[in-house]
């Protein structure tokens, strides 16, 4: 069989395609190996140096790791977002399916009209106060679980693809379901989900993604140390640098100032590590079904 040859214009396309993507991955790379390097460097070749680096500078150290798993604010913090997570996508799961399974039946009433009243949600929304009054006040949700999980039950986005990929399964498997005499659980736990795993485990993996790196909800409704999830730590960590929050550094360090600035600077990026990788654990187990599931929950009209 003939090989084709390719024509000028396609070969320079492919290079510019090449040093594109190659240029994304760097970028998308480059920072998290700088933190897994800045994470097993000795905590005073840290503090002296400035700029990029690639490897662990001086002597390797698990010094910074040690030091996060001794704060017992971490391992809380662990606790509380797998709470969240296994909570909030449980939750996140069952209405999608419900409402993207109602949506997609052409024969309920007022099926576009409500469809593009729930679209319009995507670009307006009550504004931060009215909500934090209605989970705050009305409801009295404030310290619960459920004012970081109910309040985010529906991502519209991922509804509109759970609605698209249940159309796109043939009318006539639910017709010989009603003729055998099943309901519309029935059609949805045993037809529509069965047929549309793929897209379902895409849309766990974003509505997982999204509840572990959520702080803000947590942020507003949890005033409690002991309920605050992970990010939340973490941003306590980074950015307000509160000592409380890394108590275990002044044990470890003695109280000496130098000693501990470094010994901060060291569990920061131990920390950033800690909180980032065992979600990244999660896509090679779902990468198989995000390709096919995106494509099946494709917005076909």
């Amino acid at each position: 069989m003939p090989v084709l040859k390719k024509t000028v214009g396609e070969r320079v396309f492919d290079v510019f395609n090449y040093t594109f993507i190659t240029l994304i991955v760097f970028i998308c790379i480059a920072p998290m190996w700088y933190v897994i390097a800045a994470s097993f460097s000795h905590p005073v070749d840290l503090m002296r140096h400035t700029g990029m680096f690639w490897f662990p500078l001086g002597e390797r150290t698990l010094e910074g790791y040690r030091l996060v798993f001794n704060n017992p604010n971490i391992l809380t913090g662990y606790r509380n977002t797998l709470i969240i997570l296994v909570l909030g996508v449980s939750i996140n799961m069952f209405m999608t399916t419900l409402g993207g399974y109602v949506l997609s039946r052409r024969n309920v009433m007022w099926n576009r009209p409500l469809t593009l009243m729930i679209i319009f949600t995507m670009y307006f929304s009550g504004g931060m106060i009215p909500i934090y009054l209605l989970v705050a006040q009305t409801l009295g949700w404030l310290n619960t679980y459920w004012a970081v999980t109910v309040p985010t039950a529906i991502s519209t986005f991922n509804l509109i693809i759970c609605r698209t990929a249940f159309r796109a399964v043939p009318e006539s498997l639910e017709e010989s379901a009603r003729l055998d005499g099943a309901n519309d659980f029935v059609i949805l736990y045993r037809i529509m989900i069965p047929l549309t795993k793929a897209m379902l485990a895409v849309l766990v993996l974003f509505y997982a993604v999204g509840h572990w790196n959520a702080w803000f909800n947590a942020f507003l409704y949890l005033r409690r140390t002991a309920m605050h999830p992970l990010q939340l730590i973490l941003r306590t960590i980074l950015i307000e640098n509160d000592v409380n929050a890394m108590g275990t550094v002044d044990a470890a360090t003695g109280g000496a100032e130098d000693l501990v600035d470094m010994a901060r600077l060291l569990v920061r990026y131990c920390t950033i590590v800690v909180a980032t990788v065992p979600i990244l654990f999660i896509y090679p187990f779902l990468q198989k079904y995000f390709v096919k599931g995106v494509m099946i929950g494709g917005v076909k009209g």
